[in-house]
């Protein structure tokens, strides 16, 4: 399917990877783990499965804590020993990791155009209340949807339609952007636009159709939706 930005009334944005560099981690396993690459990779990975599985059983838990268990699962895996102190603080980083350059001006771009804004994401308030506040974007998005309203992870459709509802506005007239391809497919799946923020040059994996439109950054968003 094409993007059709004459449909688009509302942007949502994922969160993690999207507006905010989740790589940032790495520097905080770097301080107490020799290798740090292959454990950030792996705590990032498990903790997506996690969110996966849990849809299938009735497993939920708020996301900080599905985070906190697959980080000690990826240091379990490499066979590192640290205290739950230290791990802890690594875990803290995600209610501090750095925003993207270009997402401030973006949305502002946006939102001078009259578009609403708004983040759905996977992450418990607590955490997109941090990740709001430390991107200084507060001013820039109406509110933020957690996973946690609904105890469902993305890309259940469960959770899409609930941030339509909580955004007032009709399914097909969302534009959801995000780097997750998981999450574009989820969000085309329910009824919005999908729009893969491809910020790496990564290949897509077309095995479930493709994005309605794909970005380097979000910029390249709002010269789509023409503002």
């Amino acid at each position: 399917m094409s993007f059709d930005p004459n449909r688009v009334t509302t942007v949502t944005f994922d969160s993690y990877s999207t507006l905010v560099d989740v790589e940032a981690a790495e520097t905080a396993l770097a301080d107490r783990v020799p290798d740090p690459e292959p454990v950030s990779a792996l705590w990032r990975s498990r903790s997506l499965a996690y969110t996966f599985v849990a849809n299938q059983i009735d497993a939920y838990q708020p996301f900080y804590e599905m985070n906190r268990d697959a980080l000690q699962y990826a240091l379990d895996a490499h066979g590192i020993e640290i205290s739950t102190e230290e791990r802890d603080e690594i875990l803290a980083v995600y209610h501090e990791l750095d925003v993207f350059d270009d997402v401030r001006a973006a949305i502002g771009r946006l939102r001078d155009g009259g578009y609403d804004t708004y983040v759905v994401s996977n992450g418990n308030p607590e955490m997109l209340a941090s990740m709001v506040e430390h991107a200084d974007i507060a001013d820039l998005v109406e509110d933020t949807v957690s996973a946690d309203e609904v105890a469902t992870f993305k890309p259940a459709a469960e959770l899409y339609r609930h941030a339509a509802a909580r955004t007032g506005t009709p399914i097909d007239e969302i534009a959801h952007a995000t780097a997750g391809w998981f999450d574009v497919l989820g969000a085309s799946h329910a009824g919005m636009q999908g729009v893969w923020v491809d910020r790496k040059g990564d290949p897509w994996d077309g095995f479930a159709g493709d994005p309605d439109l794909t970005v380097e950054g979000l910029h390249d968003l709002a010269d789509e939706l023409g503002v």
